[in-house]
C-alpha cells in the first residue's frame, strides 16, 4: 500500500469514518494513482432512444398502493458555496417567506394528508449541514414517522494533494482538509446506518430520491405506480433539455454492454463538450430524481460488500475554494445517479419540465422568486408560462448577498423571453421585463414600477 493511501485511510479511521466508506475511498485512490480520470468519451456511448414517458392519465388505486410503500429521501449536504453561503442551501429563503426546507416539509405533509399514506421523509446530511437543518426541522415535529430517523449522515474523506495524492494539511482551517464523497455515498450510508433495513422492516419497498434544491421533485403517486409496474430495480427521471441546463448530466447507453449509464460534464473530455451540450445528440437532462427498489438495493450491497463500484469523478479544486493560491487538490466523488449501471434492467422515464427545477445559481433563484412560478396548495412550484425565460446575471449577482442588494424584490417575468444583465444594476419594486432584454455594462438604477422592453 502506498504512503498516500495509508495516510488517507488512517486519517479516516481516526475520524471514525465507517469501514465501507474507507474501502470505497481506497478503491478510488488506486484508480486515481493509476491515472484514471473518470472520463467517458463520446465514442463509447450511444444516445438514449425511445424512453418511457409519464402521461397525464388520472392516478389509479395501484398508484396509490405503491405510493403507500414509498419513502422520500432528500440530499441535503450542500452548503451553497457557489452562491456565497456558509450554511445549508435548504435554509435559504426561496419565495413567500419560505425556505427550501419549509417547502419540502410541507410538500410531504400535504401528500400524507391527501393520499392517507405514512410517507417518511429522510435527509442525507453532510458534516456541514446536519446541525442547522435538524434545528430548523423542530418547527415540523409531525414529520417523524414511527421510529424512523429524520436523517442519516454522509461520510467524509480527505482532499488529496495533486502533487503526490497525500492528504492535504491546512492549518488555517483544518475543516477544509475534508470534503463529502459525493452523493454516490447514499447507498453505503443507507446500509451502514441501518436505515435500509429499518425501511424494509417497516414495510416500505420503494425509495424516491432527489436533490433538496429541486422543489419540482415533489412526492408523486403517479411515478410510484409507474415504477412499481416496471418491476425494475432502479430508474431515473429525465426531461427535455433547455438552455438553462445544457451542462447538466445525461443518460446514455454504454456500447460495451448495453447498460444505461450517467455521464456528467466532469466526465466528458474538454474537446468533446460540443457533443455533451448538443441537445440534438443528447436531448434529455438527467434530473437526479431516482427511484429504486429497497430490497434490490440491499441485495446488491450485500453481494458487493457495500461497494457498488460507481464511476470515479475526479474534481480539481484548491483546498480553500475562496483562495486560488492555496494548494491544488483532488476531491474524489461519485454520483448517486451512476448506480443505474449497477442494476440490470434499470430504466428511465421522461417527465415534464416541472419535475426539474434545480437552483444551482442565482439565475435560477431569480426565476423561481419571480411571478413565472406560483406555489399551489400542495406547495409545488408551477410555471405560469412556457417556455421558461432565460435569466443571465453577471458576477455581481453571483452571491446571495450580491443578489439581494441589487434585486431585493421579485421581478415580473411572465412576458419575458430572456434577461441578460451585464452591468451593476439595482432594481426597484414592481419591475416588469418584456421580450428579450439586455442591460449593458453601464450599470445604474432601475426605478420602481419600470417596464423593460426588448
Amino acid at each position: 500500500m502506498s504512503t498516500g493511501k495509508q495516510l488517507a485511510a488512517a486519517k479516516m479511521r481516526a475520524a471514525d469514518v465507517n469501514p465501507t466508506a474507507i474501502a470505497i475511498f481506497e478503491q478510488y485512490w488506486d484508480q486515481l494513482a493509476a491515472g484514471a480520470t473518470g472520463m467517458i468519451p463520446e465514442d463509447t456511448i450511444a444516445p438514449l432512444a425511445h424512453p418511457d414517458r409519464l402521461d397525464d392519465s388520472p392516478e389509479t388505486p395501484a398508484d396509490r398502493e405503491a405510493f403507500a410503500r414509498t419513502a422520500i429521501i432528500r440530499l441535503n449536504g450542500g452548503l451553497g458555496t457557489s452562491m456565497g453561503l456558509s450554511k445549508a442551501k435548504t435554509l435559504l429563503t426561496v419565495r413567500d417567506g419560505l425556505t427550501f426546507l419549509d417547502i419540502i416539509a410541507r410538500q410531504v405533509l400535504w401528500a400524507r394528508q391527501h393520499y392517507g399514506v405514512r410517507l417518511p421523509l429522510i435527509f442525507l446530511h453532510s458534516f456541514n449541514t446536519r446541525t442547522d437543518v435538524l434545528e430548523a426541522l423542530k418547527a415540523y415535529p409531525e414529520l417523524a414517522v414511527d421510529d424512523l430517523p429524520l436523517d442519516m449522515m454522509q461520510s467524509e474523506e480527505p482532499k488529496l494533494l495533486q502533487t503526490d495524492l497525500t492528504p492535504v494539511e491546512w492549518a488555517a482551517n483544518p475543516k477544509l482538509e475534508w470534503c463529502p464523497p459525493g452523493h454516490g455515498d447514499l447507498y453505503p450510508t443507507m446500509l451502514d446506518s441501518g436505515i435500509l433495513d429499518a425501511l424494509i422492516t417497516a414495510g416500505y419497498r420503494y425509495a424516491s430520491v432527489s436533490n433538496s434544491d429541486n422543489l419540482g421533485a415533489a412526492p408523486s403517486a403517479k411515478l410510484a405506480g409507474w415504477f412499481a409496474r416496471t418491476g425494475a430495480p432502479f430508474a431515473t427521471e429525465i426531461t427535455a433539455r433547455t438552455p438553462m441546463d445544457l451542462k447538466g448530466g445525461h443518460i446514455a447507453i454504454r456500447k460495451a454492454d448495453g447498460r444505461l449509464i450517467l455521464r456528467e460534464s466532469a466526465q466528458t473530455p474538454k474537446d468533446e463538450m460540443r457533443f455533451f451540450t448538443d441537445p440534438a445528440i443528447h436531448p434529455y437532462a438527467h434530473c437526479n430524481n431516482l427511484w429504486f427498489d429497497l430490497g434490490a438495493l440491499r441485495d446488491k450491497l450485500k453481494q458487493t460488500g457495500g461497494v457498488l463500484g460507481l464511476p470515479l469523478i475526479r474534481n480539481s479544486k484548491t483546498v480553500d475554494p475562496t483562495d486560488p493560491a492555496s494548494p491544488a487538490v483532488y476531491q474524489i466523488e461519485s454520483a448517486m445517479g451512476a448506480a443505474i449501471e449497477s442494476f440490470e434492467g434499470a430504466t428511465a422515464i421522461v417527465v415534464p419540465r416541472s419535475r426539474f427545477l434545480p437552483v444551482k445559481t442565482t439565475n435560477e433563484l431569480t426565476l423561481l422568486r419571480s411571478d413565472v412560478f406560483e406555489l399551489g396548495e400542495d406547495f409545488i412550484p408551477r410555471a405560469t408560462v412556457t417556455p421558461l425565460p432565460v435569466v443571465t446575471l453577471n458576477k455581481a449577482y453571483a452571491t446571495i448577498t450580491g443578489l439581494d442588494q441589487r434585486l431585493p424584490h421579485p421581478l415580473s417575468l411572465r412576458d419575458d423571453r430572456s434577461l441578460t444583465v451585464d452591468g451593476d444594476w439595482r432594481f426597484g419594486k414592481d419591475v416588469t421585463v418584456i421580450g428579450d432584454v439586455t442591460l449593458d455594462e453601464t450599470g445604474g438604477d432601475v426605478p420602481d414600477g419600470a417596464t423593460l422592453r426588448d
